[in-house]
């Protein structure tokens, strides 16, 4: 990571800057992009959010595999600050589809580094803690990446063609997501709540460590690094982390959920041993260190996550 403040004795750039941010949300249909959304909308931004194969209501339609119209349209609509939440999130699809994949995850990544370092514009692009290993917690920014599954080597890979294309952009690691979904599926964390509401009996992940982190939390996260670079004019760049400090397993999840829906969950069985060769590998426990966004004057303060989640699952 790379940090430089601004100077009182240094001539001033002739750039100006509005207040009000012109902001590309990519994926903006999903969990993290809505949020990003809405923060930036809530705090008076302009925004343009892009998806695909969900573009509806005020979301514009981009095929971001395609160069030539990515090109045009960030021409077209001259964004300051582009936040690239697309991806490939879903490590079992990944490893079904890696081609298909490294398409999103890794060439996009580069194509919006590469024009977002010809025009000037700060690219934020959203990594994963699954570049770990999972095997020496807590991680630092300049600790070395080693993963273990085909998606967190393509979220990797994307980090690598950003640096390479844009040494001005910042790459912000976020562990495991959770928030207000369209439906449960959308997050490995409020799928949980189907887990515990169906009653079937299942066995239950009691043995890696995640710290399942809010998207309204990245998304603040977001915002106030955009303003930092583009109004502040302090200079960040590189890899950055942003976790919540609570530790849970899968299980431990499942038991807040069910204390909040006052349910029982004696259909789910605990397993606390190391998944067996077959699946998808992941890590143990990546837990990201937030030193470097606290070193920046950036709020890392996350909701709890019981908390939240009783007035999510009690709203009327």
């Amino acid at each position: 990571m790379s940090i430089t403040f601004p100077s009182s004795t240094s001539h001033e750039s002739h750039t100006f800057i509005p207040k009000t941010m012109r902001v590309l949300v990519t994926g903006a249909s999903g969990l993290l992009g809505r949020a990003v959304v809405s923060e930036f909308k809530n705090s008076g931004h302009e925004v343009i959010g892009v998806a695909f194969s969900r573009a509806q209501g005020d979301l514009k339609k981009l095929n971001l595999e395609d160069s030539t119209a990515v090109e045009a349209f960030v021409d077209q609509e001259k964004p300051d600050v582009i936040v690239h939440c697309a991806a490939e999130r879903r490590p079992d699809v990944v490893e079904k589809n890696p081609n298909g994949a490294k398409n999103l995850n890794v060439q996009v990544p580069g194509l919006l580094a590469d024009i977002s370092n010809d025009r000037g514009i700060l690219l934020i692009y959203i990594s994963t803690d699954y570049v770990f290993d999972g095997t020496s917690p807590p991680y630092d920014v300049r600790d070395k990446a080693n993963p273990l599954n085909v998606y967190g080597q393509t979220k990797y890979d994307g980090e690598l063609e950003v640096k390479r294309l844009n040494s001005s952009a910042i790459i912000l690691r976020v562990p495991i997501l959770y928030g207000e979904t369209e439906y449960n599926g959308e997050s490995a964390v409020n799928a949980l709540i189907d887990s515990v509401k169906d009653g079937k009996a299942t066995t239950m992940d009691d043995y890696a460590i995640r710290y399942p982190t809010n998207v309204a939390d990245v998304a603040r996260v977001i915002k106030d690094l955009s303003l930092k670079v583009r109004h502040e004019k302090v200079f960040i760049s590189g890899i950055l982390h942003f976790s919540a400090e609570e530790k849970f397993t899968k299980y431990r999840m499942c038991e807040v959920i069910a204390k909040v829906l006052g349910t029982s969950m004696d259909h789910l069985e605990s397993v606390s041993t190391a998944p067996k060769d077959g699946g998808t590998t992941r890590p143990y426990d990546c837990h990201l260190s937030n030193r470097c966004l606290n070193g920046v004057g950036i709020n890392t303060h996350c909701v709890k996550f019981e908390d939240w989640m009783q007035r999510w699952l009690t709203k009327a």
